[in-house]
């Protein structure tokens, strides 16, 4: 169980820091890995893996990652979509939360979930504006290049690392077992 649980938070907040970078980004991984059986969504949460939330997140993406390299469209957007981090930093943490209590469960997600969020968001939300105070704008194009690259490596890395270190660990204990799995079961013949 806590196994399950160290699993399912460090998914929840990886999603979570990387909703800081772009909202739907990682709405739409998290879509993705609930629809292949690979993101653990908590019941209440299925609709994620359904259909029309993988057409909405997918064509929510495109429009937010394109309106990005609009100057000063993309600073507008800052203001819209940093409570919109926060939402979605909440509901992909308190998605996989193995917590039974609802109020609990929603706390901890917005907590840490739209904390971290909300940190991240905060950090380009200013790199941004210094961008736009530097360059008039014309350096947002790099920015939003970074906090894309960023959002879908978080995304996908938040997905795989649990899925790698198993592999891991896996590799390891065959490793093992195959080494001193020998001197175990295989004894030495007595002198004669």
């Amino acid at each position: 169980m806590e196994k399950e649980i160290i699993v399912a938070v460090a998914i929840g907040i990886g999603l979570s820091a990387a909703s800081g970078f772009r909202v739907f980004v990682p709405m739409l991984a998290a879509s993705i890995a609930a629809k292949a059986g690979i993101f653990p969504v908590n019941e209440g949460f299925q609709w994620l893996a359904g259909w029309p939330a993988l057409i909405t997140f997918s064509t929510a993406t495109v429009v937010e990652i394109l309106a990005y390299y609009i100057p000063f469209v993309d600073n507008l957007l800052d203001t819209i979509t940093t409570p919109l981090a926060v939402g979605g930093g909440t509901l992909l943490l308190t998605s996989v939360l193995p917590i039974d209590n609802d109020l609990l469960k929603w706390v901890t997600g917005f907590i840490f979930g739209g904390g971290s969020a909300a940190a991240i968001q905060g950090g380009t939300a200013l790199t941004r504006l210094a961008s736009a105070k530097l360059t008039a704008g014309t350096g947002n194009v790099v920015v939003a290049t970074g906090e894309n690259a960023a959002a879908i490596g978080t995304s996908v890395l938040s997905l795989v690392i649990p899925l790698i270190l198993a592999a891991v660990i896996i590799v390891v204990i065959t490793y093992l077992l195959l080494k001193f799995g020998k001197r175990i079961f295989i004894r030495k013949k007595p002198a004669a």
